[in-house]
């Protein structure tokens, strides 16, 4: 993954608190953090926010402010720009809730994925949409989807950067043709590998059968009118034959 694990939020094995803090109690402090800084935007509410949860990530995952700038940058052109523009309109004091207040909440997810194992999460995903399969969902493929999206993510980022240097080296860095043209076909590549792995493990198949019995009744419907039609095949064919033999009896015989 090039290390973009670490700057999209992905787990990385670790010791602190955050580590042996149960996933209900990481995602309730995500949750709360996320409403609080909604709910209340002033500065002083987004500069708490701020402080605990870049205190969270230092003490409890024991990540450097350095770690922390790297995972912001992703983000960094959207609330740059997102801050130029509430400067423009409202003033600084507006700005800073607004784009503070998104960071808090950026860190603050970051600190459940990169303390919380992947295999963790999609179980507490899981259990969290059991009570929906009573409506026809099926949590094990969100799950499952969830995974490949996780996985995907520092794949293509990646992916666009090793294509942006091969580029840069042939000196066509600006030619947006030869940037864009290997991404996606590398793109589509990985998809139809991960498409055939999952084929090959029998995933994502959907089951066509009704419950109700309705598919199976259907297929025996059809399996009788096939029958029937090589009944009446069959039929046919003996009664050319039967023919046959009568037309070859009245036949008179040679030299008659």
């Amino acid at each position: 993954m090039r290390g973009f694990g670490s700057t999209m939020g992905l787990y990385e094995p670790g010791h602190g608190f955050l580590y042996r803090t149960p996933l209900p109690v990481k995602a309730a402090a995500s949750l709360a953090c996320a409403g609080t800084v909604l709910a209340w935007r002033s500065p002083s509410v987004t500069g708490t926010a701020l402080v605990l949860t870049v205190g969270a990530l230092v003490v409890g995952a024991r990540l450097s402010p350095v770690r922390i700038l790297r995972m912001l940058l992703p983000a960094a052109p959207v609330l740059g720009v997102l801050a130029l523009y509430q400067v423009f309109l409202q003033g600084w004091p507006a700005a800073f809730a607004v784009v503070g207040g998104i960071v808090a909440c950026l860190l603050a997810a970051r600190a459940l994925t990169l303390t919380t194992p992947t295999q963790d999460i999609l179980d507490g995903v899981v259990r969290l949409a059991r009570p929906f399969r009573r409506l026809g969902a099926q949590p094990e493929r969100f799950a499952l989807a969830l995974s490949l999206m996780l996985r995907s993510i520092p794949y293509l980022a990646g992916l666009f950067v090793d294509v942006r240097e091969a580029a840069k080296a042939r000196g066509l860095e600006r030619s947006p043709r030869v940037a864009v043209t290997p991404l996606v076909i590398g793109a589509v590549a990985y998809a139809h590998r991960t498409g055939e792995a999952l084929a090959a493990r029998g995933l994502g198949d959907y089951d066509d059968e009704d419950p109700d019995g309705d598919d199976q009744v259907g297929d025996d419907q059809v399996g009788e009118e096939r029958d029937g039609e090589e009944r009446d095949g069959g039929e046919r064919d003996g009664g050319d034959r039967d023919g046959g033999d009568r037309d070859g009896g009245l036949d008179p015989a040679p030299g008659a």
